[in-house]
């Protein structure tokens, strides 16, 4: 399947302040995402717990862990909306609730482009 994976503005800005592996990885990750879509499962990425249709990419280089957030646009597009260095076990909510709020502004712009 075709899929396609879109970065929104700062995706790209935040992955190039990551260590070069990390970076690197990060994108082999988003890469199986484009390849696999929706049959992508842990440990590379699994629903965020409360936030119905956004997902986090899962991406961990030796003791760095970054999490990227998205969610399946139409049928075949994946959209990052934004990423972190995760410090702690838990999620941070700020950054999900962040992610959320870059999601829901995507949408409303997609539906005010299209009347």
């Amino acid at each position: 399947m075709n899929n396609i994976v879109e970065l929104l503005d700062g995706v790209e800005t935040f992955l190039e302040t990551l260590p070069k592996k990390l970076e690197a990885k990060a994108y082999w990750t988003m890469s199986l995402l484009q390849r696999m879509g929706t049959e992508l499962k842990e440990p590379y990425c699994k629903p965020v717990k409360g936030y119905k249709g956004l997902f986090e990419l899962r991406v961990k280089q030796a003791s760095n862990i970054v999490r990227l957030f998205y969610f399946q646009h139409r049928a075949t597009i994946f959209i990052v909306t934004s990423g972190y260095v995760k410090k702690s076990q838990k999620l941070n909510k700020l950054e999900i609730e962040r992610a959320q709020r870059l999601r829901d502004r995507f949408i409303q712009e997609e539906n005010h482009d299209q009347t």
